[in-house]
């Protein structure tokens, strides 16, 4: 039986090979993901039992989404399965100064267009402990919204722990709706993760004195963030990543946690990611931090697993973090050094 619970859209990911440009491709590399399927199938490698909720046609194309989960060991059995579309994002990957381009064709896809109907959160939840989900979902329309907030009520009513990356995507909604929904929603979430714009898009809450472009981060500005957010919706934690962007290739990662509880500020090493694939970084700390909360970690214990997990993500290609718990350790007790393992 799952403890933890992911809903999205798991989406096909379409992609050029190497670092070709759209206007110069001729054939791209097919695969999936997602914000919710990704931490899922991290918390799967973790040896945690999850399950990962959405809607997918019936159809091959369908089944290859789902069979993409069931290989890495997520329970795929409370995916609902109708409609015609699965949602499709392409992605050009960014290389030197040239930043990515992620592309959405997701429109009337068959979790875009599914109803609160479909989903029997009393079922779903039977059993559960956590359950995850991110703004990207509330974004796919006033129908994701009711859903999503159906889905926290029903979490909160069991006492499940509520996770939500705030994961804010321009290219779906407007900062107005953004801030709309996610006011609402954020009230049922025990545990929020941002990043050092989402805050500012969704809620108007900007760290001081940080330049996310020119790779300033100011450490007091996000303790400042992080305490406006929990004494505004009553989070126990919340969780930021910081990223300081260089170049496509070359980025500092890091994150902080604070604890609502005891005041506490844990702050993560520093990593000096030289990149292979960025997508899915964020999610892969979501599935860090979770599996740490889940199995007791101390507050910076939690940090350190998540942000070594997500930097490890960054040289995995594709959607998907494949490590294991031990490798994330290992990188988090300082071993960064990638010697050939024998």
């Amino acid at each position: 039986m799952a403890k933890v619970i992911t809903f999205g859209e798991l989406m096909i990911r379409l992609q050029p090979y190497n670092y070709e440009r759209f206007v110069q491709a001729d054939h791209l590399e097919f695969s999936f993901g997602g914000g919710e399927a990704n931490v899922a199938v991290s918390l799967a490698n973790y040896g945690m039992d999850v399950a990962y909720v959405t809607k997918l046609p019936a159809h091959a194309i369908g089944q290859a989404a789902v069979n993409s989960l069931r290989r890495y060991g997520v329970d795929t059995s409370l995916i609902v399965r109708g409609g015609d579309r699965v949602g499709i994002y392409f992605n050009e990957k960014g290389a030197s100064q040239r930043g990515s381009v992620c592309i959405y064709d997701r429109a009337h896809s068959a979790i875009q267009e599914a109803s609160a109907a479909d989903f029997d959160w009393d079922r779903i939840f039977d059993g559960v402990e956590w359950f995850h989900f991110t703004g990207i979902t509330p974004a796919l329309g006033p129908n994701l919204v009711d859903i999503c907030q159906k889905a926290c009520k029903a979490a909160k009513a069991r006492g499940i722990k509520v996770s939500c990356d705030l994961n804010y995507r321009g290219k779906l909604w407007t900062r107005d709706q953004a801030r709309e929904a996610m006011t609402d929603l954020c009230q049922y979430v025990d545990v929020c993760i941002s990043n050092e714009e989402d805050a500012k898009d969704v809620f108007g809450i900007e760290a001081e004195a940080t330049d996310i472009t020119g790779g300033e981060i100011n450490h007091e500005g996000y303790k400042s963030v992080a305490k406006q957010l929990a004494d505004k919706f009553g989070f126990e934690k919340v969780a930021i990543t910081l990223r300081e962007s260089h170049s496509a290739f070359d980025n500092g990662w890091s994150a902080m946690l604070y604890d609502a509880a005891s005041g506490a500020y844990c702050f993560s090493k520093k990593y000096q990611l030289h990149i292979i694939d960025r997508v899915g970084g964020g999610d892969s700390f979501g599935g860090g931090l979770i599996y740490s909360l889940m199995t007791g970690k101390s507050t910076q214990e939690a940090v350190e697993f998540a942000a070594a997990a997500s930097a490890l993500k960054h040289s995995v290609e594709g959607d998907y973090n494949m490590v294991t718990v031990a490798e994330v350790e290992k990188l988090a007790g300082g071993d960064g050094s990638g010697r050939i393992q024998r």
